[in-house]
């Protein structure tokens, strides 16, 4: 996945986390999904959406914020 894939599924984003993400070998399908389960967890689940694979939870995992850290206005510090 190239870099101007990852800024058209997630907009401007920090060159680290790019990075990261590149890193996972995930396809910019996988990163799409990990997107929308970032914003309605709860509505795909009670689509009857099936639990996201691995490599979209690392993508997940990447992408969402740690708990105890508030999050910024506009993605980027």
């Amino acid at each position: 996945m190239t870099r101007n894939e990852i800024i058209s599924v997630l907009g401007p984003v920090d060159e680290a986390v790019i990075a990261d993400i590149a890193l996972t070998g995930a396809s910019l399908e996988e990163l799409r999904e990990a997107f929308a389960w970032i914003g309605a967890d709860e509505a795909l689940i009670n689509e009857g959406r099936a639990m996201p694979s691995a490599r979209v939870t690392k993508l997940i995992d990447i992408l969402e914020p740690p708990e105890d850290v508030p999050q910024v206005p506009g993605g980027m510090e």
